[in-house]
């Protein structure tokens, strides 16, 4: 088994790899792919690769496909890059934090916005009032 620092190294460098590798791709369908955070198992076998693609659910899902079907390719570059003793088996899974934090953004903003029309009514009804 490796090291917790070892098993952090191994996936901060498949990140970073992964990201240039799809960013370098020229398949069409993994344009919009963000690699966001990577894990690997203890015994460097295995890594879970979670990607988030801006773009509706068509773009999303066709995305993902392009990503599996070049998994052989991204796995063989990962190994030429990174030197370890077996190549980890990638698997991708979606991430939708960038999407959840968003969301979050745009209601905090729209909160903002009716919390400040609604002082400006009360501005506006005791201005009124005192006149």
């Amino acid at each position: 088994m490796a090291t917790h620092q070892r098993v952090q190294r191994v996936r901060g460098a498949i990140k970073q790899e992964a990201s240039d590798i799809i960013r370098k791709m020229k398949d069409p369908r993994v344009a919009f792919v963000t690699v966001t955070d990577a894990e690997v198992s203890r015994d460097l076998r295995h890594v879970k690769i979670f990607v988030s693609v801006l773009g509706d659910e068509e773009t999303k899902r066709a995305a993902m496909d392009g990503l599996e079907r070049a998994t052989g390719y991204i796995r063989s570059e990962l190994g030429q890059r990174i030197r370890l003793r077996h190549t980890p088996e990638i698997i991708f899974r979606w991430d939708e934090s960038l999407e959840r934090g968003a969301r979050i953004s745009q209601l905090l903003r729209e909160l903002q916005d009716d919390g400040a029309d609604a002082e400006d009514q009360d501005t506006a009804s005791s201005v009124g009032e005192d006149i």
